[in-house]
């Protein structure tokens, strides 16, 4: 019998066909034809304090039992005869994830960034190397243009500077393979990067965020990187920024158009920041916030 657990409330939502996982940091679902892996770098205990301006009544009606669960994911997608990385993680367990799908790096086709942070470009590379020799990178233009901008560069605190090094060094390895593209906004005609993969803008978090909707008209999964960071707060209080945000007004405008979206569509979601198995449904509250819901066996 299955055994359903839940973050916020005790109602499953997702029907997409879902098999057990086979490893622990990976899980295998479906939508439509499209087959979806989590590759997850683990789990750990998030970290409240890079909210901005929450209040520890928001905290206690949130998460009752005092804290909550985050985790660093990337997802396998495979459409088409072809494997297709969404994000890398820091590449911890990447390749372990991976070798137990039987798929190794020469194998990826390729690999789509939500964005430039490290804890989602860290397998890109290794010892300097591109990890996977055969992969178009893909980018978002306004991503590419604010980190390989000496003006923003400079701009930025000195401790954050390492993060435009990093993007800058995937980019020379990758350059004969990268392929910059302008994000969809949401609901406008799709420009599919691979069939039934469709990006979208949702800026804020940083200047060229993207997220990546998977699947056909009648199945559809929104993989939405780091649209949110600390979950049930964010759910329940979805106009609250962290201090990762670039933009945080932005950023709050971006997940309050996606919520409202995937709420009333009922489209579920994956996260890189959602605990195992990462994936759920939206649902709107009576208080104006969200719930989210997942499903473990």
């Amino acid at each position: 019998m299955k055994k359903l657990i839940t973050l916020l409330t005790m109602t499953v939502c997702f029907n997409a066909g879902i098999s057990l996982a086979q490893e622990k940091n990976v899980f295998t679902f479906n939508v439509g034809n499209v087959e979806v892996q989590l590759l997850s770098e683990g789990q750990q205990p998030g970290n409240t304090g890079i909210l901005i301006g929450a209040t520890p009544e928001q905290h206690q009606k949130s998460m009752p039992e005092g804290g909550f669960t985050t985790a660093m994911n990337a997802f396998l997608i495979r459409t088409e005869g072809k494997n297709i990385l969404i994000d890398t993680g820091v590449g911890r367990n990447l390749f372990d994830n991976l070798k137990s799908l039987n798929v190794n790096a020469e194998q990826i086709d390729a690999v789509l960034i939500t964005h430039a942070h490290g804890d989602h470009i860290g397998g890109l590379l290794q010892n300097g190397q591109a990890s996977f020799p055969n992969a178009t990178l893909y980018l978002s233009q306004p991503e590419y243009d604010f980190w390989t901008s000496d003006e923003m560069m400079n701009q930025a605190e000195e401790n954050r500077r390492a993060g435009f090094l990093a993007l800058r060094s995937v980019v020379e390895v990758y350059k004969e393979r990268l392929h910059l593209f302008t994000p969809d906004e949401l609901d406008a005609n799709a420009t599919m990067l691979f069939p039934e993969i469709q990006g979208i803008a949702t800026y804020g978090h940083t200047p060229g965020h993207t997220v990546f909707m998977v699947g056909s008209d009648k199945e559809k999964l929104l993989i939405w990187g780091d649209l949110t960071h600390v979950l049930p707060v964010q759910m329940r209080y979805p106009h609250l920024a962290v201090t990762y945000d670039v933009d945080t007004e932005q950023a709050v405008a971006s997940r309050l158009k996606i919520l409202e979206y995937v709420s009333k569509n009922h489209i579920p979601i994956a996260g890189m920041h959602i605990a195992y198995p990462a994936i759920g449904n939206i649902k709107e509250n009576a208080d104006g916030g969200y719930e989210f819901t997942f499903i473990l066996f």
